[in-house]
């Protein structure tokens, strides 16, 4: 990069990464703010479920990506089986490690274009939508796109890896 270029925003990057993907999906910035997957839903009028959250933890130190529908939770304990590490060796990354690991804020953080290898697993409650949304690269922006399509552009194992909300 040149003095005077500026790396692209957010929402930019995402772009980028869903068109090397082979994704066409647009994405779309809501001055409401979609940071919660609460907030996604009501901005778009879908179903709670139909929000990607795209989570990031920590397996024994290795990050690990966790697709969930966003009416549900991720049950660690099975996450952690399915990841051969212990319960307490399972942690959500806090915010600065997100930042850190991303370059995207929570609220923000794309399914797609992370930089380096992960680990990535898709909450199969996700299949019961054929069309499903995520952040894209900020807290105002969404792209939508077949949940097929998105499982195969992240390479996400799906397994069963929530439990309902309460």
């Amino acid at each position: 990069m040149s003095d005077g270029e500026h790396p692209p925003d957010g929402p930019e990057r995402v772009a980028e990464a869903l068109r090397a993907r082979g994704l066409t999906s647009p994405i779309e910035r809501f001055a409401e703010g979609t940071a919660t997957a609460l907030d996604a839903a009501n901005a778009l009028g879908c179903e709670l479920g139909q929000i990607v959250k795209t989570l990031i933890l920590m397996a024994d130190g290795r990050p690990t990506v966790v697709l969930a529908a966003g009416d549900r939770q991720v049950d660690t304990a099975a996450l952690a089986r399915l990841l051969g590490v212990s319960r307490k060796r399972l942690k959500m990354a806090s915010a600065e490690q997100v930042f850190e690991l991303t370059g995207y804020r929570v609220g923000g953080v794309p399914p797609v274009g992370l930089p380096g290898e992960w680990d990535v697993i898709a909450d199969d409650s996700l299949e019961r939508f054929t069309r499903v949304w995520a952040a894209a690269g900020a807290g105002d922006a969404l792209f939508g796109t077949g949940r097929e399509e998105l499982l195969a552009a992240t390479g996400a194992q799906l397994a069963p890896v929530s439990k309902t909300r309460g």
